[in-house]
């Protein structure tokens, strides 16, 4: 096992720069996954960790010694990529064993590990056959365990599940969960994909365009973004952002733009009322809006799309603002009414149609600000 530190991490391609003055801690035996979207430098940076890229500035530390200038095979790191990469002509066996075989490593130990590793991610009945006569799941667990049978003090992932379907995603990311339970050994693991961020890291470092967004524990990053990048990237479906305009009306704060017009008071009030001009964000997740009587309605929702999904329901739409009577109207130009897209979660109970018009409110303990250049406004007593 090893802490991984990265120091001012930058790569450039002539004049392209894909990493930014990234810093990262990762301690020793932590499951840290790095998230975003494609060509944010999630990947990138991966890749310089492992030695297959250089690194253009910065420094990187594996354990005790910097790794800048060493190569691969010499940082006591094993990476599982997106593609298996195994021999078709080998069995299971074989290609587990393959790396210690070059390393010239006695064949009994070889055995041993290869045995505790097949054993340890079910390998043990496949042993004997050639990746032809395997599934797209036990392929990926073959990759596993030729970087498991290393024993390295780092293990890298990169994407590992992207080639699965979605059954066996599920499946896979319980294998990698359990396996690092059982090795408690140091994980970079790079996803674009959210959910598989948030179920399986101990912190998430969200990266975009080259640069280290936040980083954090999932439910600190799924309560708390730093800004509209984040709060819009973490959480499936993602967050509801309305531009809106405050404005201080006696001890109270009204918020009005994007088809809603609601009123503040408290903590919250007094950090909108500061915000230059007016101008901000405010965030909402699906489940944090209600639909309720009309007079406490702070607007109304017109529904275009319904997605059953038996425990729950959403309902995508847009909003209307405050007279339901408007009606929806799409020109040539795509001018509408509806001024702003909206994601609602309701329970499973509820009846919803395409077309419906809902009267909706936000819950004020779980609204989230950000200024007019998308950073959170801080700390608001429970109302952001």
């Amino acid at each position: 096992m090893a802490r991984v530190l990265l120091k001012d991490i930058e790569k450039r391609y002539d004049d392209v720069q894909v990493v930014r003055k990234l810093n990262l801690d990762v301690a020793d035996g932590e499951f840290l996954v790095l998230v975003g979207a494609s060509g944010c430098g999630k990947s990138t940076t991966l890749r310089m960790v492992a030695g297959l890229e250089t690194i253009s500035s910065g420094e990187l530390q594996i354990g005790e010694r910097v790794v800048n200038d060493l190569s691969p095979r010499d940082r006591d790191i094993a990476m599982v990529f997106q593609s298996y990469a195994l021999y078709p002509h080998m069995t299971v066996r074989d290609n587990m064993a393959f790396g210690l075989t070059l390393r010239k490593m006695p064949a009994a130990e070889i055995a041993k590990r290869v045995g505790e590793a097949a054993q340890l991610l079910g390998l043990e009945p496949l042993l004997d056959r050639k990746p032809a006569a395997l599934s797209g799941g036990q392929r990926q667990r073959v990759a596993m365990g030729r970087a498991v049978v290393r024993e390295p003090a780092v293990f890298l992932f990169d994407e590992p599940l992207s080639n699965l379907d979605a059954k066996l995603r599920v499946q896979m990311r319980l294998e990698i969960a359990r396996l690092h339970k059982r090795l408690q050994t140091t994980i970079l693991y790079v996803t674009h994909d959210q959910v598989e961020a948030m179920t399986l890291a101990d912190r998430i470092a969200v990266m975009h365009g080259g640069f280290l967004q936040q980083c954090d524990t999932p439910q600190a990053i799924y309560l708390r973004p730093v800004n509209t990048y984040v709060a819009t990237f973490i959480g499936s479906p993602a967050m509801n952002l309305f531009p809106v305009r405050a404005e201080q009306q006696g001890d109270q704060v009204v918020v009005q733009g994007s088809g809603i017009r609601l009123t503040l008071d408290g903590r919250a009030a007094q950090v909108l009322a500061k915000i230059e001009q007016g101008q901000s964000t405010v965030g909402c997740r699906p489940q944090d809006l209600q639909v309720v009587a009309p007079e406490l309605a702070d607007a109304w929702l017109h529904v275009e799309v319904v997605e059953p999904l038996g425990a729950e329901t959403f309902v995508f739409g847009a909003l209307q603002g405050h007279d339901p009577s408007q009606t929806w109207v799409r020109d040539s130009a795509t001018q509408t009414r509806l001024e702003s897209a909206l994601i609602v979660r309701l329970d499973a109970a509820t009846t919803v149609r395409t077309g419906d018009a809902l009267p909706v409110r936000l819950r004020r303990d779980q609204l989230h600000v950000f200024d007019a250049q998308g950073q959170r406004i801080g700390e608001l007593d429970g109302a952001c």
